[in-house]
């Protein structure tokens, strides 16, 4: 590809059905100097599919390593494109340090947008689109899950979940204990593929479904947030801060992340946690 400068290209390629990918994309694949995807057998079917040529290598395995070699293409003004294995490279995906790497070193960074599998569900959850946030994968255990876990629980936006088919079910499991089972969810599975489903329901009818239906493929969950109704207490307040200083978050993220999803003020959130380190508040200016 012509260009005075290296330029890294984003681009965003299908879910599952071969048609859903822009011309766009497909131009901008046919004329970059190399192409690099997490999986190369992956992205060979799609290659092959549309009859397309470019180099293709994988920037998985050394990510760092990987990670200079990509600046080495852009920086001799190569033009460099990277795929993930389905969707938008850089969500919940090796890509992301790719693109700040590309950012940081002054390269230009052009996205191609295209299909992306937590908007597609959240779509077709038939839940409110209005406000959401994607949560991605939870820590898959112990202290650090459990604190994010209850955090969720004054979650008023539309949350979006990926989960491996062995974790689905604790994933609904922990969410319905949490959140209650009563709360509003759909499962979005195998999303514009022959087998795509979306089942709809509660978090604890989901949960009832896949206890009697394996979970297979691709999955994402989208669960409703609380209503305006549900509102933190202080000591609800407080026991998220507690749990958050105990898993090692920093005081000052703790304070801002628990003030953000209560409601409660910094001040006195930062008060509370100095108390909780056993150190004493500095006293203020009259």
């Amino acid at each position: 590809m012509n260009s005075p400068e290296g330029i890294l290209y984003v681009v965003a390629t299908p879910i599952g059905n071969l048609e859903d990918i822009t011309l766009r994309a497909l131009r901008v694949l046919r004329e970059v100097d190399v192409i690099y995807s997490e999986d190369t057998r992956e992205t060979r079917v799609l290659l092959a599919h549309y009859s397309i040529s470019t180099p293709l290598k994988s920037h998985l395995g050394g990510e760092s390593r990987k990670i200079r070699e990509i600046l080495a293409h852009l920086d001799a003004g190569r033009a460099v494109a990277i795929v993930s294995d389905r969707g938008m490279p850089g969500i919940s995906d090796p890509g992301e340090a790719i693109v700040r790497a590309a950012i940081e070193s002054g390269h230009r960074v052009v996205v191609i947008p295209g299909p992306n599998a937590a908007i597609t569900a959240l779509v077709a959850s038939g839940l409110p689109t209005e406000r959401f946030v994607f949560e991605g994968f939870l820590p898959k255990a112990g202290t650090a899950r459990a604190e994010r876990l209850e955090r969720l629980r004054f979650e008023r936006r539309t949350m979006v979940f990926h989960e491996s088919p062995a974790r689905f079910v604790q994933l609904l499991a922990d969410l319905s204990d949490v959140l209650g089972k009563e709360r509003p969810a759909a499962c979005a599975r195998e999303l514009t593929k022959m087998h795509e489903e979306i089942v709809r329901g509660t978090l604890g009818t989901l949960l009832d479904h896949f206890l009697k239906h394996r979970p297979r493929g691709e999955l994402i969950l989208v669960v409703s947030g609380t209503s305006e109704q549900e509102t933190p207490t202080l000591e609800d307040a407080y026991a998220l801060l507690e749990a958050a200083i105990a898993s090692g978050t920093p005081v000052s993220e703790a304070v801002k992340s628990i003030a953000r999803a209560t409601g409660v003020p910094r001040n006195t959130l930062y008060e509370h946690a100095l108390k909780v380190i056993g150190r004493t508040p500095e006293p203020r200016e009259p």
